[in-house]
């Protein structure tokens, strides 16, 4: 068997809208995960502290894994300096995520406060920003800043004693629209279905 010489066009490959229409058959598994993943969301607001130790274990997870990531790069650097300064670095991320594995609770009132440190300060940029473009979307880039800046000087005022809550809140907020996406598009994919002709 030869190998192709020749790459296909990025016109002959088959858009994303292609794949949706294949699987609009499998509309209801679509549907089933938003549903399973809005449950998910459903109950962690319900059990807000518990998914706030969720949430600290997911972030301590992926800091776990970035950390692992800048030793290995660490590895390729071509002097010692940037050696140890990803070793380091590394080093930082995987320590800082024990700590947040061993002290869960700790964690999340740090996590908390950086979080709405993070947002009032992201918020006022969005402000500036905003105030620097034109009129058709300096109305909305304003006015989102302001929510953000609200959102975090909040939780900033509430904090630490909001500290077991907010991170659980957020994590249920996000999989509740989350699997409400999945939802919309499935039974999108099932009306693309029924209106289509039946073969006879």
């Amino acid at each position: 068997m030869s190998l192709p010489t020749k790459i296909a066009p990025f016109s002959s490959l088959p858009a994303a809208g292609g794949c949706v229409e294949q699987l609009r058959h499998r509309w209801g598994w679509f549907v089933a995960l938003g549903a399973l993943v809005a449950a998910m969301g459903i109950a962690a607001l319900v059990l807000v502290v518990s998914a706030t130790v969720a949430s600290v274990y997911i972030i301590a997870l992926f800091m776990i894994i970035a950390g692992g990531g800048e030793i290995a790069f660490a590895f390729g650097a071509r002097s010692w300096a940037r050696f140890f300064l990803w070793v380091v670095a590394g080093l930082a991320y995987i320590v800082v995520a024990a700590f947040a594995l061993a002290q869960p609770l700790m964690a999340a009132a740090v996590f908390t406060l950086l979080l709405g440190i993070a947002m009032f300060v992201t918020g006022l940029i969005r402000i500036y920003v905003g105030t620097q473009l034109n009129k058709d979307v300096r109305t909305v880039v304003i006015l989102a800043g302001i929510v953000t800046s609200l959102v975090g000087l909040v939780v900033l005022i509430g904090w630490p004693a909001n500290s077991f809550v907010v991170l659980g809140v957020l994590l249920g907020l996000d999989l509740l629209f989350w699997g409400g996406s999945w939802i919309t598009l499935g039974l999108r994919m099932k009306a693309r279905l029924l209106s289509l002709p039946r073969r006879a």
